[in-house]
């Protein structure tokens, strides 16, 4: 069995290594010649939107996967319509890549979301402000992530200086949540429908990058964690989608809100490759290839820590017990994720002093 996957960043890398115990190989598609994937799966150095590229990488290839939400959903569809199987569908990446589309979706599943007005040109900045007011947030409605396409938004003067700044037009004006904690739930869905959900986790973020994942959340109410996994089902049945989808949450006092929808493996699940039963890295390949779902249970209590900016050393990481490093082969820049470190132990007393100590490296690596 063959698996293409557009895209060959750190996510494919984890994708192929869960798809190697199956036997199946990997083909990915990427710009960059040297991108994290092409370590160990058979590399197609091309635009995503090439159309010799894309022939290319899926010759041979039994169904097409993709590692971010960002590849065009052209090409994906290009795919589809030349009867190579294509998960999750291009459907849920057409409303998944749109974050207006997606808010939509999840309102119409009775799941709770933030006031929201769309800007398609700075004379909406008025009628935004009646509706939903400050303090807020300004997004693209396409291709942000880690804190990009995102502006903070404090009073009248910030929005119309925020729109300028985001281009203007197919934007996403949204009230702030006011949130106890951020989390999120991964669950993967396969073609006959089934589905394995991972227990809520709680998020940590800095300047709008994950910074550090605890699993399961700490302290979470039974009743918060029943909603959290139940909307995270809903929306993936309501996308018809295959594979790993996550969903980003915020615990209120008032319950759940959700935030947005990534339709693909996470990095809030990272901690899941030592942390559960099955990854969500074989989830997702077991998922989009048909074969049975694995067991989402988690193996006592772990974190996860990302490493950006500048890697930490390597022996005080792997110094700590129950530690694991990945370490993407990218080279440092502010900013930019260059690996991640998993944390397992029986219980939160012992989870507790190892991942200070991850944290504090890590965290020195980042302010570096």
């Amino acid at each position: 069995m063959r698996l293409a996957i557009l895209g060959g960043g750190q996510l494919a890398w984890m994708l192929a290594l869960a798809a190697e115990p199956l036997g199946i190989s990997v083909a990915v598609l990427d710009p960059s010649r040297d991108c994290a994937a092409g370590r160990i799966a058979d590399l197609v150095c091309a635009a995503y939107d090439d159309p010799d590229g894309l022939d290319r990488v899926v010759a041979g290839a039994d169904v097409v996967t993709y590692e971010f939400e960002n590849v065009p959903a052209t090409a994906v569809a290009r795919l589809a319509e030349r009867g190579v199987p294509v998960l999750p569908p291009p459907s849920a990446l057409e409303i998944t890549q749109d974050r207006a589309r997606e808010k939509e979706l999840i309102a119409g599943l009775g799941i709770t979301i933030a006031p929201y007005v769309l800007i398609e040109s700075p004379d909406d900045a008025v009628a935004a402000l009646e509706q939903v007011g400050v303090p807020g947030i300004l997004k693209t409605r396409r291709l942000g992530y880690d804190g990009k396409g995102q502006v903070r938004v404090k009073d009248a003067a910030d929005l119309s200086a925020a729109i300028a700044e985001l281009g203007g037009t197919d934007l996403i004006y949204e009230g702030l949540v006011e949130f106890t904690r951020e989390l999120s739930v991964v669950v993967a869905r396969g073609t006959d429908g089934s589905t394995a959900v991972y227990s809520p986790v709680e998020n940590e973020h800095r300047g709008g990058i994950l910074f550090v994942t605890q699993a399961p959340a700490p302290n979470l109410n039974p009743s918060v964690k029943e909603a959290a996994e139940a909307a995270a089902i809903a929306i993936a049945e309501a996308l018809d989608h295959v594979g790993v989808l996550c969903v980003e949450l915020f615990e209120t006092e008032e319950g759940i809100v959700a935030n947005e929808i990534a339709p693909r493996v996470h990095n809030s699940g990272h901690w899941s490759i030592e942390g559960a039963v099955a990854s969500q890295f074989a989830n997702h390949v077991r998922g989009v290839v048909g074969l049975p779902l694995g067991d989402p249970s988690c193996r006592g209590v772990t974190a996860m820590v990302n490493i950006v900016g500048t890697e930490p050393d390597l022996q005080e990481l792997l110094a700590v017990p129950g530690a694991s490093v990945y370490l993407y082969g990218k080279s440092p820049r502010a900013g930019r994720k260059l690996g991640h470190v998993t944390i397992v132990a029986e219980n939160t007393d012992d989870l507790a002093g190892r991942l200070a100590r991850v944290r504090a490296l890590a965290d020195t690596a980042w302010s570096a």
